[in-house]
This record gives C-alpha cells, sequence and structure tokens, in this order.
C-alpha cells in the first residue's frame, strides 16, 4: 500500500478521497528533526510551504528508498531541492494552476486597499478617529500596473486589471507573450519606471537572491505602490523599508515575507503597508482545487 505523508494539511474531502482509493493517509506536520526519520517510512510526501524539503531530508530518504513522489501544494517549488531530488530518482510535482484565482484576487485586494486608505483607516475608525479628510485616495481607473513576471496567476491579474480601466504592462524573463497585444511588453526597468503599481509574480532563486531592492525601488515614482503576493524573498525588506520611511514609493501591499511568520514589526506595522500572512490561495475554493489535484497527480504516478 502506498503510503503518503501529508506535512502542511490539504482539504478534507481530497483526504477522504485518497483514503477511498485505499492510500494510506497520515496527516500529521513533524518537526524537522523529527521529520528525517520518519520520511524513510513513506512512499509521497505532500508538503505547502511551512516543509522545506532539503538534501538533508531528501538524503534520508534515500536509506530506505521508500520516496517516489514529492508534491508542492501550490505554484512555486522553492522550498524543494528540486534538481537534486529528481537527481535522485524522487519525482517533483505542484499544483501550478489551482490557485491562481485566488492569488489575483488577493493582489487586487491590496491594491484597492492601498489606493482607498482601507489598511489604514480600518485601524484608525476602531480607535474611534474619523479622519475623512486624511483619507483621500486614488483610483485604479486610468492607472498603469506593472507585471514582473507574466505566468498564470500575472494573466489572472492582467484580465482584472484590464476590466477595471487599467493599463497593463509587462516584463517576463522569457520575452512577449503571444496573444495579449492589448498589453504592453516593455523592459525590466522600463516597468518599474511607467508603472503606478508594480506585482510581482516571481519565484525566489536563491542563487540570484532578491529582485527588488534599493536600485530598483528608486526606479519607481514615488506615488507608486509594490505588491508581492509571490515570494517574500524576492524583495529587500531593509531596502523597502527605508524607501517608504523616505517616501521613495507611496506604500507596499504584502502577503509573504522574508521570514515567515514575520518578525519585522517596523515593516508590518507601517501604516503605508497593507499586510496579511500568506494566504494568497487560502480560499475555499483554492483549497479544493488543491487537494483534488494533488489526488489526480497521485493517482497517475503511482498507477
Amino acid at each position: 500500500m502506498v503510503r503518503i505523508l501529508i506535512s502542511d494539511g490539504l482539504d478534507d474531502d481530497a483526504i477522504d478521497l485518497l483514503k477511498q482509493k485505499n492510500y494510506e493517509v497520515v496527516c500529521e506536520h513533524y518537526e524537522p528533526e523529527i521529520l528525517l526519520e520518519k520520511i524513510k517510512d513513506f512512499n509521497c510526501l505532500v508538503v505547502r510551504s511551512a516543509t522545506k524539503v532539503r538534501k538533508p531530508l531528501i538524503d534520508k530518504s534515500l536509506e530506505s528508498k521508500n520516496l517516489k513522489l514529492i508534491i508542492r501544494g501550490g505554484v512555486g517549488v522553492d522550498n524543494i531541492d528540486v534538481e537534486y531530488a529528481e537527481n535522485n530518482g524522487i519525482a517533483v510535482r505542484n499544483t501550478p494552476s489551482a490557485s491562481s484565482i485566488s492569488v489575483a484576487e488577493l493582489t487586487l485586494c491590496h491594491m484597492l486597499a492601498l489606493s482607498r486608505f482601507l489598511h489604514i483607516s480600518n485601524v484608525t475608525m476602531r480607535d474611534n478617529k474619523w479622519e475623512k479628510k486624511k483619507y483621500e485616495g486614488t483610483e485604479l481607473f486610468g492607472k498603469t500596473l506593472g507585471l514582473i513576471g507574466f505566468g498564470r496567476i500575472a494573466r489572472e491579474v492582467a484580465k482584472r486589471a484590464y476590466c477595471l480601466g487599467m493599463n497593463i504592462i509587462y516584463y517576463d524573463i522569457l520575452g512577449k507573450a503571444e496573444g495579449y497585444d492589448e498589453y504592453e511588453f516593455c523592459s525590466f526597468d522600463d516597468v518599474l519606471k511607467k508603472s503606478d503599481y508594480v506585482s510581482l509574480h516571481i519565484p525566489y532563486d536563491e542563487k540570484s537572491g532578491t529582485v527588488i531592492g534599493k536600485r530598483e525601488l528608486s526606479l519607481m515614482k514615488n506615488t507608486a505602490f509594490l505588491i508581492n503576493c509571490a515570494r517574500g524573498g524576492v524583495v529587500d525588506e531593509s531596502a523597502l523599508l527605508d524607501a517608504l520611511n523616505n517616501n521613495v514609493i507611496a506604500g507596499a501591499g504584502l502577503d509573504v515575507f522574508e521570514e515567515e511568520p514575520s518578525k519585522n514589526e517596523a515593516l508590518i506595522n507601517h501604516p503605508q503597508v497593507s499586510v496579511t500572512p500568506h494566504i494568497g490561495a487560502s480560499t475555499v475554493e483554492a483549497q479544493k482545487r488543491i487537494g483534488f489535484e494533488i489526488v489526480d497527480i497521485i493517482d497517475s504516478f503511482f498507477n
């Protein structure tokens, strides 16, 4: 019988379906040192963001050679040493489409919150402050949204922002995308310079490190907002905080952080920052899609 360890949770209906299909399912988040021993007993490991699947864990799994498949429930696989796993005969899969709409909608939520001061007026109102004159916002209509990375999620964001009357420009390392002539392909620097909102849709690469630092922030308009619902490591938080404090940019919407849970209190409590605790894929609909896509991946792989 195929033994599956679900380390970071999964939709209940998907778990029930796996059991109905006669897989042995263990839903347990083990601390790293315990997981090193437990991993040898499983054929499949399902993770989200919390569990890191690095070389030492993969090496431990090779002692029994039971582990055949690692699945990341979500888009990125930067918490998995993919190349090392696959070089050692362990397949790695993810669910790139399941949460695209949810993350795209959260991106727009941050854009709207910052534009209309929802993130801070919601707090001051609870402190019995009526600061109506202080919160004169801006409309999304007619503004330019710049997308760094133009994959599945970015395209869902673009589709929705375009319907709100925004101008869409984008940069992608792969170049101009076919079939999206209503949007303008630009250089990386031009996206930063021209945009009223810059939204990041790129993976984190430990080798290249941060993508948005002091230089990149200095290219942005001082009225612009930076949105990051992708990966925390792509933004230099120290440089971002300096940019906010010195009015280099107007604000930031952040769902992801260099360290999670974030201990950067100066950033998360900044009045020009809208924050959420990595909830991009945290919708009922996305969790069900992720769950059933994982079931399909497991079925296809082991059958």
